[in-house]
C-alpha cells in the first residue's frame, strides 16, 4: 500500500507569497540603484527548480516523498543553501529562500550563488535507520540530476536537519561518486569527524551575537532604537524559536554578554520570567519533553504568539517566516527586532514597525553566520587540511620568544594566565570565530555607510539589499550582461 507524505498548507502574508515578499524588497533596492529593467529581471529570476517524488519502503509499506531543490543564481559557483525537512515545505518557500541565499552571500562577500532545498517530512515520526534511508534516496535523486555537487551545488542543514543528516548525504554522494576527490565538499554542516569544521553547528546563533555586539558598539544606532546605553548586559530580550539558532544565540547572549532572557516562544507555548531564564535548563527540558510545557522555573503561557507582544528591549525572531504581519505589528513593543530566521517580518508589517520607531536588523545580515562558516568548511574540504595545522605551533614558538625577550628586557615575569594566553596558537575554532566576527563587522560597516551616504535608504534592510544587488549587478555588467 502506498502513502503519500503531503505538505502542510502555510498561509501567505497579507495576500503575498513568501517569494513575492522577497521580490518586493529587491525591487525597493533596485529602485534606489536605478537598475536596468532587463538586468533586474535577470538578477531576480530563479534559474531552475527540481521537484522529485520518490518511493521508500518503510516497515513493509511504500511511502511517497516529495522534495525540491531550487537554484536561484549561478552567477558564482557553487550555488549554496540548506535543505529544510518539514511538513510545511513547498516550492514557493524553497524558491524564496534560494533568492535570499543569493543576496545574503553577496552581502557577506561569500563567493556563492543562492540555492535551497526542502523535503516534505516530519523527521520525528521515523526511526533513525528509516530516516537515513529516506535522506539517502533524496540525495541520490539530487545528485543524479545535477543538483548536488561540490563544484556546483552544495546543500547544508536547515530546519529539521543537522550534522547527522549531512553526514548521511555526504556518505550517499561518496558511494555514488567514489572517484571524486572532493566528494567531502558536496555538503557542509557535517560532524567534525566527518569533514565538518569547528563552530559550524553554532554558527548562525554566534553570528546573531556578533551582529548585536557590533550594533551596540555604535551609540548613535543604539539611541535611534530608543535603547539605554551600557551595552548588551543592560538589555532584556525575548526569543521566538529555541532550535539550533535560538538556543545558541540565547546561550551566547546570556553567557558572554550577560543580557537577560525574559521569554521564550515555542510551538507549544511560551515561558516568561522577567528575572531571567536559565538557557541550559530549558534546553535540557526540551530535549527530554519536546517542548517548553512543564518547565518549572518560569510562567507557562499557552498562547505563545501573545508573548511576542510583551515589552522588551530586543525581540529575536528565530523560528520561521511571516511571524510579524499587519495583524500583530501594531502591538509589538520591542525597540530592536532581530531576524534570526528568514523572512519573519513581512514587507507590509515592516512599514508599521518603522512608523512606531522600531529598528530591524534584517535576516539578510543577521543569519548570515551559517553560510559564512559553511564557506570556511567548504574551503577546508577542498584543501584537505584543517585550519591551523600548518601555523599553530609556529605561532606558539614565536610567542614564547617574544615573552622571553620581554621578560628579559624588563626583568619582570608575566602572570601564568597571561603567559598561557600568549603561548596558545590559533586553533581551528579560534580562526572560524575570528573570520565570522570580521565578516559580521564588515557587513555592518557597509550597511551603515550606505545609510549615511544615500538619503533614499532609511532602514538597514534596504541598505543590505542595495549592497547585495549592487555587487551582483556589477558582476553581470563585467560580463557584458546589462
Amino acid at each position: 500500500m502506498e502513502h503519500a507524505v503531503n505538505a502542510v498548507e502555510v498561509p501567505t502574508a497579507n495576500g503575498h507569497s513568501f517569494s513575492e515578499n522577497v521580490d518586493r524588497l529587491v525591487d525597493k533596492a533596485m529602485a534606489v540603484l536605478n537598475i536596468d529593467p532587463a538586468l533586474a529581471e535577470t538578477i531576480k529570476a530563479c534559474q531552475s527548480v527540481l521537484q522529485v517524488r520518490f518511493p521508500v519502503k518503510i516497515h513493509g509499506e511504500v511511502e511517497i516523498f516529495t522534495g525540491w531543490r531550487a537554484i536561484h543564481s549561478e552567477h558564482m559557483l557553487p550555488s549554496k543553501g540548506g535543505i529544510r525537512f518539514a511538513t510545511f515545505v513547498n516550492q514557493d518557500e524553497v524558491e524564496a529562500l534560494a533568492a535570499l541565499m543569493t543576496y545574503k552571500c553577496a552581502l557577506a562577500d561569500v563567493p556563492f550563488g543562492g540555492a535551497k532545498g526542502g523535503l516534505v517530512i516530519e523527521p520525528a515520526k521515523y526511526e533513525e535507520d528509516d530516516l537515513r534511508k529516506i535522506v539517502s534516496h533524496f540525495t541520490r535523486h539530487l545528485a543524479a540530476k545535477g543538483f548536488m555537487h561540490p563544484a556546483t551545488n552544495v546543500p547544508a542543514p536547515d530546519m529539521g536537519a543537522g550534522p547527522r543528516e549531512m553526514s548521511w548525504m555526504a556518505d550517499a554522494y561518496r558511494h555514488l561518486y567514489p572517484e571524486d576527490i572532493n566528494a567531502q565538499a558536496c555538503v557542509t554542516g557535517k560532524p567534525v569527524d566527518h569533514g565538518g569544521i569547528e563552530g559550524r553547528t553554532e554558527a548562525t546563533g554566534r553570528g546573531v551575537q556578533y551582529a548585536l555586539q557590533e550594533f551596540f558598539r555604535h551609540t548613535d544606532d543604539v539611541r535611534k532604537a530608543g535603547l539605554g546605553e551600557g551595552g548588551l548586559s543592560r538589555q532584556s530580550f525575548v526569543i521566538q524559536g529555541f532550535g539550533n539558532v535560538g538556543y545558541h544565540a540565547a546561550k551566547f547572549l546570556t553567557g558572554d554578554d550577560k543580557a537577560t532572557l525574559i521569554a521564550i516562544v515555542e510551538r507549544d507555548g511560551a515561558l516568561v520570567n522577567t528575572e531571567g531564564i536559565d538557557v541550559e535548563k530549558v534546553h535540557q527540558h526540551m530535549l527530554g519533553t519536546g517542548g517548553v510545557h512543564g518547565y518549572p522555573d518560569a510562567t507557562y503561557v499557552e498562547n505563545g504568539a501573545q508573548v511576542l507582544e510583551m515589552e522588551c528591549d530586543i525581540l529575536i525572531l528565530a523560528a520561521m517566516e511571516n511571524q510579524i504581519t499587519t495583524g500583530n505589528a501594531e502591538r509589538i513593543r520591542a525597540r530592536l527586532i532581530v531576524e534570526g530566521a528568514n523572512g519573519p517580518v513581512t514587507f507590509d508589517a515592516e512599514t508599521i514597525l518603522k512608523k512606531q520607531g522600531a529598528v530591524i536588523l534584517p535576516d539578510l545580515y543577521i543569519n548570515a553566520g551559517g553560510v559564512v562558516v559553511s564557506y570556511f568548511e567548504w574551503t577546508k574540504n577542498l584543501s584537505h587540511m584543517r585550519y591551523g595545522r600548518m601555523q599553530r605551533r609556529h605561532q606558539e614558538t614565536q610567542s614564547r620568544h617574544y615573552v622571553t625577550a620581554l621578560e628579559s628586557t624588563t626583568g619582570q615575569t608575566l602572570p601564568d594566565w597571561m603567559r598561557d594566553e600568549l603561548f596558545q596558537g590559533a586553533r581551528e575554532i579560534d580562526l572560524v570565530r575570528s573570520g565570522l566576527d570580521d565578516t559580521m563587522r564588515e557587513a555592518y560597516r557597509q550597511i551603515r555607510e550606505v545609510m549615511s551616504e544615500d538619503p533614499d535608504v532609511d532602514d538597514m534592510r534596504t541598505a543590505a539589499y542595495v549592497i547585495a544587488v549592487n555587487k551582483i549587478a556589477r558582476w553581470y555588467r563585467t560580463l557584458g550582461i546589462s
